[in-house]
C-alpha cells in the first residue's frame, strides 16, 4: 500500500497493522526469519529488558537474528496489539519518502510491554527502520497506577482508628522494625524518580539525604541558575509540571518541586542523612551499611544500594601549584553562590563551558571585574536555535504526549542520536552565525564537538564541555568580559594567577569551573577501591550501543547506577526499578 503526505489517517494506519500482523505472527511462532524479513537490512532494534532482560541496541539483521534465535522463544511473545490513541502517523523525511511510526502493545511470559515501530517503504512493501521493545510492567508487581490504585488505609485489612495516613507515613520512614530493600543515594531528580518506580512496584526504598532538605542540591547552586532544557522534557514521572510552569525552571523553582514530588509520591527520605560505611556480604546478597542521621547512627541492610549523587557529581579540582600562596579567594564552581559580594573585585574563572560562562556572566552583571580564561574550545549554541534543533519536534508545546514522546525517544538509539546530531550542529551553526563570528573575533576557539556531534556529543561522553548562551557570549564578544585563551592556568601567584605562556592576570577571585570526576570516582570515594574497580565508567556510548554504566547491572552485585538530565532519568528510572524488582522476587521478563 502506497503510502504519503497526502494518505488519509486510515491509509496509514492500515498499512501499519499489515505490517504488524506479519510481525505478530513471526514473533508469536518464534520465527527469527520471518522476524527479519520484515525489517530492513540496516534496521536498528532496541531492546529494553523485554526480550534479552537488558538494555541493548542491534544494528543490522545479522545482529538482530542473534537476539532473536538467543531470547525470542524463551520470551513467549503473544497478544500483539496496535495503539490507536497517538498514531499510527506518517512523518515527512527531507529527501526521502517519509516513515510510518506506529506503537503496539504486547505480552511476554513475564511481562507487559510496550513497542515502537518505524517502517520505511521499499518495492517490495513496508520494512521496519528501528524497532523498540520494553517493558512496561512486571506480571504480578505491576505499578499501583489507575485501577491498580490503593483505596487508601480506612480500607486496608486490619484497619482502625488507631492508626491513620500519617502514623503509617512517619511508621514507614522511620525503619524501626524493618530493612529497606533499596538504599538510594541521593535525593535528585535520579534517585526520586527511581524511588517513585520502585514504591509503585512495591519495594521498599529508602533516600539518604546528605542536606538538610530535599531539593537543596539545587537550592545551593550558584544564585542565578536556570535549567537550559525546556519544560516539556523535564517532567518528573507520574507528575508532570503545571501547564503554568515557565519554560526554563529556576533553580529554585525546581529544587521546591522536588520537595513537593517526594511527598506527593510517598517516597521515604532521610534528610541530613550521610553513609559512613558500606560492606558487602556475597553469601548473604545483602549490604551493611552505616549511617550517621541527626538522631544518631544508624545500620541499615538493603539488598540493594543506588548511587544517585549525580552522572558528574564529583567536583575536578586540579592541583594548582602555588594555590597556598595566593592570597585571594578560590573555589570550585560548584561552591558558587551570588556574585554580589565581589563588585568592584577583580575575578578570573577558569573554564569556558556551561558554569563557567553561567558563573563569569553573574559575576559580570554584579559589578566585578570578569576575565574568562578558556582552556581547550568550546561548543556553542544559542538557546533560541539550539534547545529546539537538540529536542525536536516531540518536546514542545504541540508535541506528542510525554509518555509518547518518550517512547519515540527510546526507539531512537544512541548510535542514531548522534549522527542525528550532525545535521542538527550543522543548521543551529548557520542559524547562530552571527554569533558564532563575534566570539571567533574576539579569539573566542569554537568547536562542534564529538566528531561534529555537538552539545549531545558532549552530554553522551561527559556531561559537558559545550554553553547554551543565554547571554555570556554577547557580554565577551563586545569585551565587557574579558578573554584569556588558549593557554590556561599554569599556577597561582600571590596576586592573582600565571597562565602556561607567561602572562600574569591579578585576582581577587579565582573560581575553577573545572568540571567534574566521572560518577565511579564518587563510588570510590565511597565504597572504596574493591567495589570501584568492579564498576564500569559511567556515560560514553559503548559496543552495545547503550550509555555507560547507567540503568543497568554494574558488575558489583547490589549496586547500582542512577543519574543524567531529568529527561532521561524520567524515562530509564522505570527500567532500573523493573531489574531491581526482578531481582528481589526472582523473576524475568
Amino acid at each position: 500500500m502506497k503510502v504519503d503526505t497526502g494518505s488519509s489517517p486510515d491509509e496509514v494506519k492500515a498499512a501499519f497493522e499489515a505490517w504488524l500482523a506479519d510481525f505478530a505472527d513471526a514473533l508469536a511462532t518464534a520465527d527469527t526469519g520471518a522476524t527479519t524479513d520484515l525489517l530492513d537490512a540496516g534496521c536498528w532494534w532496541r531492546d529494553l529488558l523485554a526480550l534479552s532482560w537488558d538494555l541493548g541496541t542491534y544494528h543490522g539483521t545479522d545482529r538482530i537474528a542473534g537476539l532473536l534465535d538467543e531470547h525470542l522463544k524463551p520470551a513467549q511473545v503473544s497478544g500483539v496489539r496496535v495503539v490507536t490513541e497517538f498514531g499510527p502517523r506518517f512523518v515527512a523525511e527531507e529527501g526521502g519518502s517519509g516513515t510510518i511510526e506506529g506503537f503496539f502493545t504486547f505480552e511476554t511470559a513475564g511481562a507487559w510491554c510496550r513497542g515502537v515501530a518505524r517502517l520505511r517503504q521499499g518495492d517490495d512493501g513496508w520494512r521496519a527502520w528501528t524497532v523498540m521493545t520494553g517493558v512496561e510492567d512486571l506480571k504480578g508487581h505491576e505499578r499501583a497506577l489507575g485501577e491498580r490504585r490503593p483505596t487508601g488505609p480506612r480500607h486496608e485489612v486490619g484497619a482502625t482508628t488507631q492508626r491513620n495516613w500519617k502514623d503509617k507515613r512517619e511508621a514507614a520512614q522511620a525503619y524501626d522494625d524493618h530493612e529497606p530493600e533499596v538504599v538510594i543515594l541521593g535525593a535528585g531528580q535520579g534517585g526520586l524518580a527511581l524511588a517513585a518506580n520502585l514504591r509503585l512496584m512495591g519495594v521498599d526504598a529508602l533516600i539518604l539525604e546528605k542536606s538538610a532538605r530535599i531539593g537543596d542540591g539545587w537550592r545551593r547552586r550558584y544564585h542565578s541558575l536556570v535549567l537550559h532544557d525546556p519544560v516539556w522534557a523535564d517532567h518528573l514521572p507520574y507528575l508532570p509540571f503545571p501547564q503554568s510552569w515557565p519554560i526554563y525552571s529556576p533553580k529554585d523553582k525546581i529544587a521546591d518541586w522536588f520537595e513537593f514530588y517526594a511527598q506527593a509520591m510517598e517516597l521515604n527520605v532521610w534528610c541530613s542523612a550521610e553513609m559512613t560505611d558500606a560492606a558487602y556480604d556475597e553469601q548473604a546478597g545483602a549490604w551493611t551499611l552505616t549511617v550517621r542521621t541527626e538522631q544518631g547512627e544508624r545500620t541499615l541492610r538493603p539488598r540493594n544500594v543506588v548511587l544517585a549523587t549525580g552522572a558528574a557529581g564529583e567536583p575536578n579540582i586540579p592541583d594548582f601549584p602555588g594555590r597556598d600562596e595566593f592570597a585571594g579567594t578560590v573555589y570550585h564552581s560548584s561552591q558558587h553562590g551570588a556574585g554580589g559580594s565581589w563588585a568592584g573585585k577583580k575575578a578570573i574563572v577558569v573554564g569556558a563551558c556551561n558554569s563557567g560562562h553561567d558563573i563569569a556572566q553573574d559575576l559580570h552583571e554584579a559589578g566585578a571585574e570578569v576575565t574568562l580564561v578558556q582552556r581547550s574550545s568550546t561548543h556553542i549554541i544559542s538557546q533560541q536555535h539550539g534547545i529546539p534543533a537538540i529536542f525536536g519536534a516531540n518536546f514542545t508545546e504541540s508535541g506528542p504526549p510525554t509518555e509518547y514522546a518518550d517512547l519515540l525517544a527510546s526507539a531512537f538509539p544512541w548510535p542514531l542520536v548522534l549522527e542525528a546530531a550532525k545535521e542538527g550542529v550543522k543548521q543551529t551553526a548557520e542559524k547562530d552565525a552571527e554569533l558564532l563570528a563575534s566570539l571567533e573575533a574576539v579569539g573566542f576557539q569554537l568547536n562542534d564537538g564529538p566528531d561534529g556531534t555537538g552539545l549531545m556529543g558532549f552530554a553522551l561522553a561527559k556531561g559537558g564541555g559545550y554553553y547554551i548562551d543565554v547571554g555570556a557570549s554577547g557580554l565577551i564578544a563586545s569585551g565587557r568580559i574579558a578573554l584569556a585563551q588558549g593557554s590556561g592556568l599554569a599556577e597561582f601567584t600571590p596576586s592573582g594567577i600565571r597562565l602556561a605562556d607567561g602572562r600574569e592576570l591579578d585576582a581577587d577571585l579565582v573560581v575553577l569551573a573545572t568540571g567534574y570526576s566521572n560518577m565511579r570516582e564518587t563510588a570510590r570515594r565511597l565504597f572504596g577501591d574493591g567495589v570501584a574497580d568492579r564498576l564500569p565508567s559511567v556515560l560514553g556510548i559503548g559496543e552495545d550501543g547503550e550509555i555507560g554504566g547507567l540503568y543497568r547491572r554494574t558488575g558489583q552485585p547490589g549496586f547500582w547506577f542512577m543519574g543524567g538530565p531529568l529527561a532521561w532519568v524520567r524515562v530509564y528510572s522505570k527500567h532500573l526499578a523493573l531489574q531491581i524488582t526482578a531481582d528481589l522476587h526472582g523473576v524475568r521478563s
